[in-house]
């Protein structure tokens, strides 16, 4: 139970951060990036050691791929997270109050490719820096997890808004940044992006 809570709680963070500093007014400004990634980063020190810090439900599929979650966990990983997004997205707006929030409108193929592609990239370092046994015990892996997001926050959240965890796709729909009819497309591009990584992982960490 004690794993369930610390998802829900690091997602709930992660995504109240997002959705303050992204709903208008917000005061980090073009640094918005910077804080969701030390956010993350940060979450993923503090639970790191008692659920593996996934707040992301993209992670949870490679890494139970990766043979580093067991398959009974791994629904409930999803829920903890996507009601830790859920909640947070429902407080941030409330936070904000009459604040006007329009929903994006993304090239559907552009946003596809970049929330693959970049979810590739997060679910990949997280499996070579926390579930490899040649990176076990270091101490960077929340930095090089919460830097891989905020380099691809700044890299892509002008494609796609940057979710590259279904999780946070569902808190964005939640807060009205994201409509209920791209929801798929970030589904899709995540999972897909995860799944592909733990492949990777495994061929390249074969002999684990």
């Amino acid at each position: 139970m004690k794993n369930y809570l610390v998802e829900f709680i690091g997602t709930f963070l992660f995504l109240l951060v997002i959705g303050l500093c992204v709903i208008e007014p917000g005061s980090a400004g073009a640094m918005a990036p910077l804080a969701i990634g030390a956010i993350l980063m940060v979450m993923v020190y503090a639970g790191g050691h008692i659920s593996g810090g996934h707040y992301n439900p993209a992670v949870t599929l490679g890494v139970w791929m990766r043979g580093k979650c067991k398959a009974k966990d791994v629904p409930l990983y999803m829920l903890a997270q996507v009601l830790g997004a859920s909640f947070a997205s429902l407080l941030a707006v409330k936070i904000k109050g009459d604040s006007l929030i329009v929903a994006a409108a993304p090239d559907t193929i552009n946003a596809l490719l970049a929330e693959f592609i970049f979810t590739f990239a997060l679910v990949y370092v997280v499996l070579n820096t926390a579930t490899s046994k040649k990176t076990a015990g270091n101490s960077y892996y929340g930095l090089a997890i919460g830097f891989t997001l905020m380099t691809a926050a700044y890299a892509i959240g002008n494609i796609s808004g940057c979710a590259i965890n279904p999780a946070v796709a569902i808190g964005l729909t939640v807060m009205g940044l994201s409509s209920l009819s791209n929801l798929w497309i970030f589904l899709v591009a995540n999972f897909a992006g995860g799944a592909l990584a733990a492949v990777i992982f495994k061929i390249t960490e074969a002999q684990e």
